[in-house]
């Protein structure tokens, strides 16, 4: 009789449980379904106001997982492996969006402005960062370089509000200096931060001593893997702009905007199964797609459906993160790091962009805006999280507060002030043009 009143105990517990499970995952549901309906809606809302969606879902985030619903703020740390792949797709579809999304050829003078935001301001920028990161907060030398290194790039998925719209007229004569700079920096910059993250990474593993990682640093991490993961790019985006463009091809006019996801991770796999910078051969691939028929209406359905997939997931992201901090994700952070944070957004990037748009064509303006707008985000908690999966950093909570303290000064700052500088700097344009 006890025997049988146990199982009954069992099985009514059991069924409170899948009970309790079902509403949390209808909640779930709700909650991603205002994620997606948010997706439409806002930036449709927000046009030119003082105010971003990042804003908006971060906030969401941190008060959903502060109500008592049964719901725990995500924990960077623990889960750091779905960190690491949650960020990187958000990253590598954004990737996409911006190569497909930019209309001026691809060239040396033409691209000026981006290779001398990449050859200039970012390591400028990873040095500032580092300097601070082993002056100012009393990081470990590796620990400073990866502070640097995850820091330096743009991002090209918090960044909307400062990047070329989409491939709507093909027209490069349209594609401003403030956002072509902006859009193609952010899409190299997200690649080519990856040496200096595995700088980082080979200084934890094998020790300071230039001696023991010098070699692995210049010809592993940035002769072969910047250099293969752009030529993975260039022939994945050549036989795709052939299969999509070319009327030799079988498939023109069968295909729609799917393919551009299917570039994304084709590029991607490619080019992480050769041991090179995935990051790098999906912008690569992404700029050779749309060259291949610059004025074709058919980038913007691939572009229209990228944006798509990358304002849901940056939209899960952002509501993440906003449990992140509910959950302490910033607790480690003292208010030293919180000025080193208000320096790295106010000081440091704005001084370097400067400095690195010397001799370039854009005005004082423009100039001022390109290196003010140095947004950082999604791309930022990839490499923190990549680096620290695979070396031991110590002080991995204080890293994470760091970080993500630069993140939010940097949603709050930029996605203040975007809508206001765009807008008067398009008004002015329009003006002298």
């Amino acid at each position: 009789m006890s025997r049988g009143r146990d199982v009954i105990l069992t099985e009514t517990a059991t069924v409170a449980v899948v009970i309790e499970l079902l509403d949390l995952y209808d909640v779930a549901l709700l909650v991603i379904g205002l994620a997606a309906f948010g997706v439409v809606g806002l930036p449709r809302v927000l046009a030119d106001r003082p105010l971003s969606y990042p804003i908006i879902y971060i906030a969401a985030g941190a008060l959903f997982f502060s109500l008592p619903l049964g719901f725990e703020g995500p924990d960077p740390v623990e889960w750091s492996v779905a960190t690491e792949r949650l960020t990187e797709f958000g990253v590598i579809v954004a990737l996409m969006g911006a190569g497909i999304g930019l209309s001026r050829p691809f060239g040396w003078r033409a691209w000026r402005p981006t290779w001398q935001l990449l050859g200039i301001t970012m390591p400028l920028t990873i040095a500032a960062v580092a300097l601070l990161g082993w002056w100012a907060l009393g990081l470990a030398p590796a620990a400073a370089v990866l502070l640097g290194a995850v820091l330096a790039p743009t991002d090209p998925v918090l960044a909307s509000d400062v990047q070329v719209a989409g491939p709507s007229s093909g027209n490069e004569d349209e594609e401003d200096e403030v956002r072509f700079a902006l859009t193609s920096e952010a899409g190299l910059n997200d690649g080519l931060a990856f040496p200096f993250t595995n700088l980082a990474v080979l200084m934890a593993v094998a020790g300071l001593a230039p001696a023991t990682w010098w070699a692995d640093f210049l010809f592993v991490e940035v002769l072969y893997k910047v250099g293969m993961g752009a030529l993975v790019g260039l022939a994945v985006g050549r036989l795709l702009g052939f299969a999509i463009f070319d009327r030799r091809s079988p498939l023109p006019g069968t295909m729609d905007g799917m393919i551009a996801l299917a570039a994304t991770l084709i590029s991607f796999a490619a080019a992480e199964l050769v041991g090179s910078y995935g990051f790098l051969a999906v912008f690569v691939a992404a700029v050779i797609i749309r060259r291949s028929e610059r004025k074709h209406e058919y980038h913007e359905a691939m572009h229209g459906f990228v944006d798509q997939i990358e304002r849901l997931v940056t939209a899960v992201l952002l509501i993440l993160f906003g449990g992140a901090i509910t959950n302490g994700v910033l607790t480690a952070a003292s208010g030293i790091d919180l000025l080193v944070a208000l320096a790295i957004v106010l000081l440091v990037r704005p001084v370097t962009g400067w400095i690195g748009l010397t001799g370039t064509d854009a005005g004082p303006r423009e100039r001022q805006a390109i290196a003010f707008f140095g947004i950082r985000g999604v791309g930022s908690f990839y490499y923190l999280a990549h680096a620290i999966n695979v070396a031991d950093f110590g002080s991995v909570d204080r890293l994470w507060a760091i970080v993500s303290l630069v993140v939010v000064v940097s949603v709050v700052v930029h996605g203040v002030t975007a809508s206001p500088i765009m807008g008067r700097i398009d008004r002015l344009r329009e003006k002298m043009g």
